[in-house]
């Protein structure tokens, strides 16, 4: 699960939750929306936790340099 995700579902949920005023027999609303926040925050944690430290460890991962020479030979012109 992205950023993305983890955050929609966090969305989604505090709607339900807090601004859904709407009643199913046999289902409460407001108790899906909690399931989706705290699904949605542990999503967030799991993808800073696991994705966070193998980004920044491919981003520095240069650690041989490859340097080029080049030399110049100006010999007598051909005829």
């Amino acid at each position: 699960m992205g950023i993305g995700a983890s955050i929609l579902l966090i969305a989604v949920g505090a709607i339900l939750a807090f601004a859904v005023d709407f009643n199913i027999s046999g289902l409460d609303i407001h108790v899906i929306g909690w399931i989706l926040i705290v699904v949605g925050v542990i999503g967030l944690i799991m993808t800073a936790l696991i994705w966070g430290p193998r980004r920044r460890r491919a981003a520095a991962a240069p650690t041989s340099r490859v340097e080029e020479r080049r030399v110049y030979d100006d010999g007598p012109p051909a005829v």
